[in-house]
C-alpha cells in the first residue's frame, strides 16, 4: 500500500512538472518579434495590415468584411518578410479583438510606417536555396499591395465606434 501511494506521488509531480513546462511556452514571442516587448499580447503590422497575437500565434486578418485568426498569414501575404517589417506593439489593449480599433491603428501606422528602430527577437532563418525563393522587399511589397488596401472595406464600416480604450 505505502508503494502504490509513493508511486502515486511521484506521478502525480511528473505530470505536474510537464504541465508547468507546457504553460511556459504558450504565448512566446515569435523570433520576428521585436525584441524588449515580450510582454505584449498584440502586433499590428502595418504594411499587411494584419495582427498577430502572441498569446495563441496566430494571425488576425480581414477577409472579406470577416476577422479571420489562422496559425500562418494568408496565401496573399506568404512572401512578406516578418524580419524586416515593422512592428507596431500594441501595449495599450487588452481584449481579445484588437481590431476593434483598427481604424485607429490604420490611421496611426498606415503602410510603410517605421517608428522606433527596432530590434528582433532572434535572427531570420537562412534559406538554403535563395535563387529560388527570393522575398520582396516590404517597399516593393507595399506598392504592390497597395490595390489591396484602397477605399474603405467592410470591417471600417463594422468598427467605426469611438476608439477610446
Amino acid at each position: 500500500m505505502k508503494k502504490i501511494g509513493i508511486a502515486l506521488i511521484l506521478l502525480m509531480s511528473v505530470f505536474a512538472h510537464a504541465q508547468v513546462s507546457i504553460n511556459v511556452n504558450i504565448g512566446t514571442p515569435p523570433s520576428w518579434g521585436p525584441q524588449g516587448n515580450d510582454d505584449a499580447r498584440y502586433y499590428y503590422l502595418p504594411d499587411i495590415d494584419t495582427y498577430y497575437d502572441v498569446a495563441k500565434s496566430q494571425y488576425i486578418y480581414d477577409n472579406n468584411g470577416r476577422w479571420i485568426r489562422e496559425n500562418k498569414l494568408p496565401s496573399r501575404y506568404r512572401q512578406y518578410d516578418l524580419y524586416g517589417g515593422y512592428k507596431v506593439v500594441l501595449n495599450d489593449y487588452k481584449g481579445d479583438a484588437p481590431y476593434t480599433y483598427h481604424n485607429k491603428h490604420r490611421a496611426n501606422y498606415p503602410k510603410g510606417y517605421h517608428g522606433k528602430p527596432q530590434k528582433n527577437r532572434g535572427n531570420k532563418p537562412e534559406k538554403n536555396n535563395k535563387s529560388d525563393h527570393k522575398q520582396k522587399s516590404n517597399k516593393e511589397y507595399s506598392k504592390n499591395e497597395k490595390e489591396h488596401s484602397k477605399g474603405n472595406s467592410n470591417k471600417d464600416q463594422k468598427h467605426s465606434h469611438d476608439d477610446h480604450h
